[in-house]
């Protein structure tokens, strides 16, 4: 059994740039599982938020699920992030001393278990993204080249 990608945070790749990645697990409700499973999410303006020494996704959107009826989850709930203390420490010093902020980049199933990667990043300025988009358009016309040639 793979991974089976289940959200991704493209904006976080665009807005920050990566620094470093942690694997956590996520304490979910089964319903939230179930909305998991049919890809009803959207880490759109999540982060990590601490309380105390633990570790919280917050902002995260996982749909309700609608055959649950009144036993369903609040959409926007905080969700507690499952880390080493090492880690949780390591993450909270970086946010606090160094100016990072600490982002989920994507959702996944390992080995049936609902994993989110977050990741330690650092806010790009305007002229990083702008060489970022140029990249982009470069990589672009490459393979259309590619592409072009190919046929």
């Amino acid at each position: 059994m793979g991974i089976k990608i289940i959200a991704e945070n493209k904006k976080a790749r665009f807005d920050y740039e990566i620094i470093e990645t942690y694997e956590a697990g996520l304490v979910l409700l089964g319903t939230e599982v179930k909305s998991l499973r049919s890809q009803q999410v959207s880490l759109k303006d999540s982060y990590v938020s601490f309380q105390g020494e633990e570790a919280f996704l917050q902002g995260a959107y996982i749909a309700e699920y609608p055959q649950a009826s009144h036993f369903n989850h609040n959409a926007e709930r905080l969700r507690k992030l499952l880390l080493h203390k090492d880690e949780i420490k390591k993450i909270f010093s970086s946010i606090r001393e160094k100016g990072f902020s600490c982002v989920p980049l994507k959702i996944y199933f390992k080995k049936g278990k609902a994993k989110v990667e977050l990741a330690l990043a650092r806010g790009k300025q305007k002229g990083d993204k702008r060489e970022s988009i140029k990249k982009r358009d470069v990589n672009r016309d490459l393979q259309r080249q590619i592409r072009r040639q190919r046929t």
